[in-house]
């Protein structure tokens, strides 16, 4: 029923929705939904072009199954902050962690990203990660070591002399500049093939229109990146008189 659970039948017209184009708003008024819901139902279950109704809809009981199973969370893992629903964190932090999956990340990885993402301080300690993701210490180990190497998130040492794991406000800077750069070289390698392959031929005028298309695209991203960087660091301003 409408503002319940989604149903197999509910995930089938999801799936026809997807396959007829149709927009994440569109579906969701066929359903008598939220798109938010739509929308969190097919990023967590493979995006949409590889959602499965019947995929997704054993993939929610076992994380059902899971959840009520789980053992209690780690007594160190930050609590949720007054007001937030426990639950929608949760389910948003699973499509967040899809997103960075269908970036290439791997799903732990990918979880692990999602989780300092969401929380307030912006680190955790290796206990609080496992606590938080229900994984075990080597799993944070392996995942963190990925993440460090790809410049993603560094070590530092608390008050209480605990590793923490941190993302930092530039992190998605240098991630945008990392990809410009790596599209500039696509360009660069492209253009080398005009002269392998002839001046003049039809492949290497592919090439060529290869190489200035993603020096166009990776001078843009470059570009404004840097003109948006100072957008990272934006403080939000709190009040601390709720009344309106």
């Amino acid at each position: 029923m409408p503002g319940g659970r989604l149903t197999q039948q509910d995930r089938q017209q999801i799936a026809l929705g997807l396959a007829d184009g149709l927009a994440y708003a569109e579906i969701a008024r066929g359903l008598g939904r939220p798109t938010s819901t739509i929308t969190r139902e097919v990023m967590r279950n493979g995006g949409p072009t590889a959602y499965r109704a019947d995929l997704a809809h054993r993939a929610t009981e076992r994380r059902t199954h899971r959840r009520r199973k789980a053992a209690p969370r780690d007594p160190g893992t930050s609590p949720q902050a007054p007001g937030r629903d426990a639950e929608a964190v949760r389910e948003y932090e699973e499509v967040f962690a899809t997103v960075f999956m269908q970036s290439g990340l791997p799903k732990m990885t990918a979880r692990m990203l999602a989780g300092l993402y969401t929380t307030d301080a912006g680190s955790l300690t290796a206990s609080e990660l496992a606590g938080r993701l229900q994984v075990s210490p080597a799993s944070v180990s392996k995942a963190t070591t990925f993440l460090e190497s790809q410049g993603l998130i560094r070590r530092e040492r608390d008050e209480r002399r605990r590793e923490r794991y941190v993302v930092d406000d530039d992190v998605l800077y240098q991630s945008m500049m990392a990809s410009a750069r790596a599209t500039a070289h696509l360009g660069e390698v492209a253009r080398q093939g005009v002269g392998v392959l002839g001046p003049g031929t039809p492949a290497a005028a592919r090439l060529e229109n290869i190489a200035r298309f993603v020096a166009f695209v990776s001078e843009s991203i470059a570009r404004a990146a840097d003109q948006a960087r100072e957008i990272l660091h934006t403080k939000v301003e709190t009040t601390s008189d709720s009344a309106t």
